[in-house]
């Protein structure tokens, strides 16, 4: 019988204690094992193609191509596009590709700055392969996916039309690198397709596993340029992107294009009064005008030394401009690190990282935001406590909160992300879950600006020693999702999921292993749930009568789509009607539930490993 879907997750997190997942040992996507395919391959002496992202027009997705175009697309080996393919050839550089007809420049743009960081860069892209000894078609690359890195495997038929590519494509056609992780990322979306529209921070989170700060530029930190400078000078990934315009695509006669992905490519002063910073279009071409263009005679200024080592004036999409043109020009900066060690300018000073897994469920845990004032209290509460030095006089910060919700679909185009947010709340004494009187009479002492439907929102904080109590919430309340919490602070911190009493929990051992014996017994097809007549027979076994309309709607309310009812739903009905016939408080309830839920999960683990 297989496990239910709370205890995958619980085996997921068991595996991640052990390191699976970790960075030095990611879990096969979709279940595949890079070795054992590469090993099987060599020994049928076979090439190999993937089941799981086929060579064929579901892969590439719909609407991305015109049907006539469709219809041409090829699927191709290398060795049937170039004489001499090679998967890299001189090294990794930026200037090595450029975007094909593909949506995806907030991708070519992640990729442009994983260039610059050959750690990063070398666990994303493992450079061993090659077409030469044990080729067999076969390539593998890795991401970070929501909280564990997993390890991509992909053919290398790449789709051609004419035999050309019709995708990223590199500016030497014997080289494939840039293609194949374009391909491996595709696979991970769900489809070509599927890489339509984005940005930059999304792919560098991906390559970097760390964290996301986004700074809005039409409202920059006074120390904006110090911040870039250090981030350039650390293993951060930046990347930058142009208002929406009108249509897509469209190059401003200044030269940039609106609603476009850029990359950060490097920093420079000229003199006490003029800070430079350095860009790339992932096109491979079309450059900035203004001053300190490739043409811009203020290079004429500078000494012949920087003139020879910054200047250009090869069209390969790269140019300078100033500070100044770049807030005004662009809307926000990303900045994903694996640490933000640099923030304080301290190399010395050593963040410390938490990062929790966590889900809203409707009726449960999804209390909405703080206008729900009556069910905010039964969202997630985190706490943390702050110590070290504080001042407020060089606006310096000590916290970074990031909060990432995780999807319910493997396609990215039909991911639908729900608004999300998170408050902080300033605290004395206080055990277990906070009640609703304790957010009813105080305000927090910082929150997100606002409740965003995007893939993550991060606020970075400065606060006072103390302890602090955070709270993730969507704004609405009853949204089931799933979230990822990750709180970056400098020593010396702790953070601890709030939890309730463990002598609740031994009171209701008893009462599960009742629910839970009533459960199998009933589960006469042993499916691992209820079915409609399975479920009256767990009530009448219960001691409880219920007539069949009150029947239906319960398994409609708890029951999955097919209408057949979990363990933990089974119990989590029981409980609260037992508590409705004896009248129970409904905080007495929640907290029997939420112990209930963590003594299962344990009971289930011990069934099931």
């Amino acid at each position: 019988m297989p496990a239910p879907g709370v205890c995958l997750n619980i085996m997921e997190a068991r595996h991640k204690q052990d390191g699976y997942g970790s960075s030095a040992n990611p879990e096969g996507f979709l279940n595949q094992d890079y070795k054992q395919l590469k090993q099987y391959c060599l020994i049928q002496g076979v090439r190999y193609i993937d089941d799981m992202f086929p060579p064929d027009r579901n892969s590439i997705g719909h609407g991305l191509l015109r049907p006539s175009d469709l219809d041409l697309v090829v699927w191709l080996r290398p060795a049937k596009i170039a004489p001499n393919p090679s998967f890299v050839l001189d090294g990794i550089s930026r200037f090595d590709f450029g975007q094909g007809v593909l949506g995806n420049c907030w991708f070519l743009a992640s990729i442009g700055a994983l260039t610059f960081q050959n750690h990063v860069l070398g666990q994303v892209v493992p450079l061993e392969q090659t077409f030469d000894e044990n080729y067999c078609g076969l390539f593998h690359f890795r991401f970070w996916r929501f909280g564990r890195w997993v390890d991509v495997i992909i053919d290398d038929k790449l789709p051609t039309i004419n035999g050309r590519l019709i995708f990223v494509h590199s500016k030497d056609p014997n080289e494939f690198w840039p293609a194949l992780l374009e391909k491996a990322y595709a696979k991970v979306c769900g489809s070509y397709a599927d890489m339509c529209a984005g940005t930059p921070a999304e792919a560098m989170m991906d390559f970097t596993g760390g964290v996301h700060m986004c700074i809005q530029l039409s409202d920059p930190p006074k120390n904006l340029w110090e911040l870039m400078y250090r981030a350039g000078s650390s293993n951060s990934l930046m990347g930058c992107g142009t208002p929406q315009g009108t249509s897509a695509n469209t190059v401003l006669p200044n030269g940039l294009v609106q609603g476009h992905a850029y990359t950060v490519t490097g920093m420079m002063s000229q003199g006490k009064l003029v800070n430079l910073v350095r860009l790339w279009n992932p096109w491979g071409k079309g450059e900035w005008k203004g001053d300190w263009s490739d043409q811009s005679l203020l290079w004429q200024t500078v000494s012949a030394h920087d003139r020879k080592t910054c200047h250009s004036v090869d069209d390969d999409g790269e140019f300078w401009m100033t500070m100044e043109d770049f807030c005004k020009f662009y809307t926000d900066l990303d900045i994903c690190c694996t640490s933000p060690d640099f923030l304080d300018g301290n190399s010395s000073s050593r963040w410390n990282t938490s990062t929790y897994e966590g889900r809203w469920v409707a009726g449960t845990t999804a209390g909405g935001c703080m206008n729900n004032r009556d069910s905010f209290w039964t969202n997630p509460q985190y706490r943390v406590k702050i110590d070290g030095p504080y001042s407020e006089k060089d606006g310096g910060k000590n916290m970074l909160v990031s909060l990432m919700q995780k999807p319910d679909k493997r396609n990215r185009r039909l991911v639908q992300n729900v608004h999300i947010g998170f408050s902080v709340f300033e605290y004395k004494t206080q055990k277990g879950k906070f009640p609703a009187t304790f957010f009813n009479t105080r305000q927090p002492v910082a929150q997100t600006k606002a409740y965003l439907d995007a893939r993550d929102v991060m606020e970075f904080l400065l606060l006072k020693p103390a302890e602090y109590l955070i709270v993730p919430s969507t704004f609405s309340a009853n949204e089931t999702a799933s979230f990822l919490l990750i709180i970056q602070s400098k020593p010396v911190h702790s953070t601890t999921r709030v939890h309730l009493d463990i002598q609740l929990i031994w009171k209701i051992i008893g009462v599960f292993f009742l629910y839970k014996d009533i459960f199998f017994k009933t589960d006469v097809s042993r499916t691992g749930t209820l079915s409609l007549s399975e479920l009256r027979n767990a009530f009448m076994a219960s001691g409880m009568r219920v007539s069949d309309d009150m029947l239906n709607l319960m398994a409609l309310r708890y029951g999955a789509s097919s209408g057949h009812m979990s363990l933990e739903s089974f119990i989590s009905l029981i409980l609260r009607l037992d508590c409705m016939f004896s009248k129970s408080s409904y905080l007495s309830f929640t907290a029997l539930v939420t112990c209930l839920f963590l003594y299962f999960q344990w009971m289930y683990i011990s069934m099931y490993t």
